[in-house]
């Protein structure tokens, strides 16, 4: 992915860049107090509640008030620029809390730590403590580092780190999603992407403590769960890149395999997972999905352009040709599958010939929802070492523009095909648009917003679709 992302998919936290993930636990106010921020994808959210779990256990409690914490940290990400400077702007700020309260400690952590660990530790010494995604259990050593003259930082990469033994604190108490991550790090070196420098090499999470983890989910609550990774159809449990058993005394397990344990843990847990990658999105996996009432029907699968040779620039192991026809599968198998989709324009060398094939393909599919973005290089990649990014901002923009205007009217599109039909709809809460109405998703990820009249939260509710927008459903409560 790259910055200057605009979706017209209707925002969840997760999406939303910006969103503090902090939660009070601590009433009585007699811990060390943490206070913890998370910016960017699904992967920080979730492992912000692995660093809360690390440190509960060395002490600390989460607290939403700045002004009380001990301890400040902030989980960033690094695969749009954009991101970059806010999590910069938001370290500034700290500085004046810190002026407040000298003993106070600032870290960073995850993506953005790895990949700018001299500048933001030695030269513009913004912060205390830098750890990378596959340190945080060191974090505990790392505080107590500061003030002795050592430099506070791990940002080691592992190929075995998965957190599997550790149990995440939820910072959404009492909520109805969550997520769980089954792997981490990436292999597929896509000529844009900072991920495999600062996340590190693909490990797939024992089978069993993602499942164990569900079903604890699922006792405490939960109604939901999304499996997430870089690339979670290329999980793989004691298998090699060829398919064949690492160790005979074990059971292999692939993504499709893991997929269905999940979906037995019971028939009321949804299930979701993020992010696909197009070339390994095989039919087993389809099949899953159509076979079990409680995985979703949606599927994000990113296609980044519509034109071959650009996906050969962009090292994205697929051609047109091969996408189209795994869109042609999803149809084939799950008839009533959403799919949404991330498109970059501007790459290295995009002619207005190759953004057309981009548009045509808009035009075949017709994405549910979409994330869209202007390209800009970033440091250490194939794309900034092999190629010039030469097509001007003007012309990304208009590109940007162009398919943001088309998603709309494809978004709206499929929404107002769900006028008149009848949707389970998981619910979440309270609209944002009034206490009197509830919100929640559909298997489609369509949000619907209803009257609330005796829905409960968590439970499954019939809605009949009445209106809709590009972004939102709108609907009523069925006995």
């Amino acid at each position: 992915m790259q910055h200057d992302k605009t979706s017209n998919e209707p925002l969840t936290e997760d999406r939303q860049g910006e969103v503090l993930l902090q939660n009070t636990i601590d009433p009585n106010n007699t811990q060390k107090k943490l206070y913890l921020e998370s910016y960017g994808c699904q992967m920080n959210f979730s492992d912000s509640e692995v660093v809360a779990s690390i440190l509960a256990q060395d002490g600390y409690a989460t607290t939403r008030n700045i002004a009380e914490a001990d301890l400040v940290l902030i989980n960033t990400c690094s695969i749009r620029d954009n991101a970059e400077q806010r999590v910069r702007n938001r370290l500034t700020e700290f500085q004046h809390h810190k002026q407040q309260n000298p003993e106070l400690v600032v870290g960073i952590l995850g993506c953005m730590a790895e990949r700018l660990k001299k500048n933001l530790l030695e030269e513009e010494k913004l912060v205390d403590i830098v750890a990378g995604p596959d340190a945080y259990r060191d974090l505990p050593n790392l505080i107590s580092e500061v003030g002795t003259g050592q430099k506070a930082v791990n940002v080691l990469l592992s190929r075995e780190e998965t957190y599997a033994d550790i149990s995440p604190v939820r910072l959404d108490q009492g909520g109805i999603s969550a997520f769980v991550t089954i792997m981490r790090g990436c292999d597929n070196m896509c000529s844009f992407c900072v991920v495999p420098f600062t996340r590190g090499r693909e490990r797939s999470r024992d089978p069993k403590s993602i499942v164990a983890e569900c079903h604890d989910l699922f006792n405490k609550g939960y109604r939901e769960v999304t499996l997430l990774g870089q690339n979670v159809d290329s999980y793989r449990w004691n298998l090699s890149s060829k398919g064949e058993l690492k160790n005979p005394t074990e059971e292999a397990m692939n993504f499709a395999q893991l997929l269905q344990a999940v979906a037995n843990v019971s028939p009321l847990l949804r299930v979701r997972f993020s992010t696909s990658h197009p070339k390994d999105m095989t039919d087993d996996v389809l099949e899953v999905i159509a076979s079990n009432h409680n995985v979703c029907n949606y599927i994000h699968l990113p296609v980044q352009s519509g034109n071959t040779a650009v996906l050969f620039r962009m090292n994205r192991g697929y051609t047109r040709e091969w996408y189209l026809e795994r869109i042609e599968a999803i149809h084939r198998i799950i008839p009533d599958c959403a799919i949404s989709t991330d498109i970059i324009t501007g790459f290295c060398g995009e002619t207005d010939a190759e953004h057309r094939d981009t548009v045509s393909l808009m035009e075949k599919v017709q994405f549910d929802y979409a994330y869209m973005f202007k390209y800009s290089e970033r440091p250490k990649t194939l794309a900034e070492r092999k190629f010039e990014d030469d097509v001007p901002e003007e012309i990304k923009g208009k590109r940007l523009t162009e398919i943001i205007e088309l998603q709309t009217a494809h978004s709206l599109a499929a929404n107002e095909r769900q006028v008149g039909t009848i949707q389970e709809v998981l619910v979440e809460g309270p609209s944002k648009r009034s206490e009197l109405q509830f919100c929640g998703r559909n298997s489609r990820n369509s949000m619907v917003v209803f009257d609330r009249k005796q829905a409960e939260k968590g439970s499954y509710v019939q809605v009949k679709i009445t209106g809709c927008t590009s972004a939102t459903l709108f609907g009523e409560l069925i006995d």
